[in-house]
């Protein structure tokens, strides 16, 4: 597998391709736009800060994921159409969990459209913000923009607004894309009031201009721009949260990269790397599931055996106290209500707690519900980053050089809890697909969870996943992880039973009450499926829906 990075120095830009030698180690060889090749070759993986040779430093690098064709992605597809047909000027807020593919989208649908873009880089100051700017600037002026580097944002911006005005071209959508906006936002860079100043001076003025900001950061996005007070206040015309490839997009991306894999190992990788398109690049052809998941996971050179370390500091300021969230969260597959993760995390339960659990949720890393019948007091969080969980469950301790580490660990006894919880949550994030599976994909619903201590002589019982219709039924859903028919036998159908007489009995409800399966392979239609099961969704109903 082959990408390239740009990587930009003084005024050559360089590229770097990157491959795997007989080792498994990534070399590194430089070469200028113009072919001509770097004297030197670094293995750039060992170094945090980058360097050419005789010590010019690198100020930006763009990574540019392999060209394959854009699968799935319709939705956004269809907005981004829009946008560029759209007759007015547009502001597009473009945000999600880190390696979901922002800017691939981006970059491969609006290539055409694109005549500036520039990337933040991460912690780096405002001048060297300015500075990439700058080399970005000329190289799409073609050396006829300003020669000295602005000294503040609103110098950038007013000659980027120059730029945009002398473009001759009224027929077709100005496409300005900013990658990475929350790392633009230094320190006393004043970067987002110069932002605020040229879309209302001059972008708001301009109907053949999309400007396109995206980021990974979903705090600062909500804060600074979807939720802005100032000068910015509801000028965002479109926003796009862009969430992991579903089951069936991911299906689809195996296919393009002519991968020979049932939906049952499609749905076992899942367990472990989510719809993560970045994560997904990692697989090749030639190895079963088991191979795959030792080589990307638990050896050394493994793209997700340290992924975890640089995740949330890459995304959010003094990290720790996520990090203590999540991990205490991946303690509980129920989920945790504040109080309960206030005491796990030990951490005090003020302000700053509620900032890092709802930057969690709005990155995508926690979910939050109700439970059935309570207000939001009682809410749950529950962990449902597939990546985290896996890490926290096996990879972390267990990263070696020895081969078949996975075989070894998937043959414990703690395989069958976690990839009963990890089909859960898989389940959890096709709750539209399941749904639609039940033919009520047009009816209001409400999902929820239920947990009864027990009481009146009626032992307790928890159900994870409720879907409440309107229409007064209420499912009961019951996920079931196996390699093979599922068989309900007379002490499971006695479990499934008294949870739903236990569910009626506590809520007091007058809707008719359901117990609905949700497997893998279809479940075996003995005696006891036909005395309590009501609904049946299969990984083939999620994958088609």
């Amino acid at each position: 597998m082959q990408f390239s990075y740009p990587i930009r120095a003084k005024s050559v830009l360089y590229r770097r391709v990157t491959y795997r030698n007989k080792h498994g180690r990534s070399t590194l060889p430089l070469r200028s736009i113009s072919g001509e090749i770097c004297p030197k070759t670094i293995d750039f993986s060992r170094y945090k800060f980058l360097y050419l040779e005789k010590c010019v430093k690198i100020q930006s690098i763009s990574p540019v994921m392999d060209q394959i064709e854009l699968v799935g992605r319709t939705k956004e597809i269809a907005t981004l159409d829009r946008l560029l047909a759209s007759q007015l000027p547009e502001f597009l807020v473009l945000y999600g969990r880190r390696r979901v593919g922002k800017t691939y989208l981006i970059r491969q649908h609006l290539k055409k459209h694109i005549v500036m873009d520039f990337t933040g880089a991460f912690e780096a100051s405002m001048a060297a913000q300015l500075s990439n700017f700058h080399y970005r600037y000329i190289e799409v002026t073609k050396g006829k923009g300003d020669a000295s580097p602005p000294n503040d944002w609103f110098v950038a911006f007013q000659r980027l607004a120059t730029y945009l005005l002398s473009l001759d071209n009224r027929k077709r959508k100005l496409v300005v894309f900013i990658d990475e906006l929350p790392w633009l936002d230094t320190p006393r860079s004043r970067f987002v009031s110069a932002l605020e100043y040229f879309w209302n001076q001059y972008g708001s003025n301009m109907n053949n201009l999309l400007l396109v900001t995206c980021g990974s950061a979903a705090s600062w996005i909500h804060k600074k721009l979807l939720k802005a007070k100032g000068g910015l206040y509801n000028r965002v015309t479109r926003r796009i949260h862009l969430k992991q490839f579903t089951l069936s997009e991911t299906e689809l991306y195996c296919k393009k990269k002519k991968l020979k894999l049932t939906r049952y190992q499609i749905i076992q990788l899942y367990m472990v790397m989510g719809g993560i398109p970045f994560y997904l690049r990692e697989l090749s052809q030639g190895k079963s599931v088991v191979q795959l998941i030792d080589q990307i996971c638990f050896h050394p050179t493994g793209l997700l055996s340290d992924e975890y370390n640089q995740l949330y500091h890459s995304l959010f300021k003094n990290a720790d106290d996520h990090i203590a969230i999540i991990e205490a969260l991946a303690t509980q597959s129920y989920g945790m209500t504040r109080a309960q993760l206030v005491k796990k995390c030990k951490l005090p339960d003020g302000g700053t707690f509620s900032r890092a659990l709802t930057n969690l949720e709005d990155s995508g890393f926690v979910s939050s519900y109700s439970p059935f019948g309570k207000s939001k007091k009682g809410t749950i969080y529950r962990l449902i980053d597939f990546y985290t969980l896996f890490y926290l469950n096996y990879i972390k301790g267990n990263v070696t050089k020895r081969p078949n580490t996975w075989q070894s660990l998937s043959s414990g006894g703690s395989y069958r809890a976690w990839s009963g919880y990890a089909y859960e949550n898989i389940c959890m994030v096709h709750i539209d697909q399941i749904i639609h599976a039940l033919g009520i994909g047009g009816m209001y619903v409400d999902i929820s969870s239920w947990s009864y201590k027990g009481a009146d002589g009626i032992p307790g019982a928890q159900v994870d996943l409720i879907i409440n219709r309107s229409d007064d039924i209420i499912h009961l859903c019951e996920a079931k992880f196996t390699k093979e028919e599922f068989v309900i036998t007379k002490d499971y159908i006695k479990k499934l039973r008294h949870k739903r007489l236990a569910f009626a009995h506590a809520t007091k409800t007058k809707k008719a009450i359901v117990t609905t399966l949700l497997t893998t392979y279809p479940a075996l239609q003995n005696q006891y499926y036909l005395e309590e099961v009501h609904t049946e969704v299969t990984m083939e109903d999620i994958l088609y829906s």
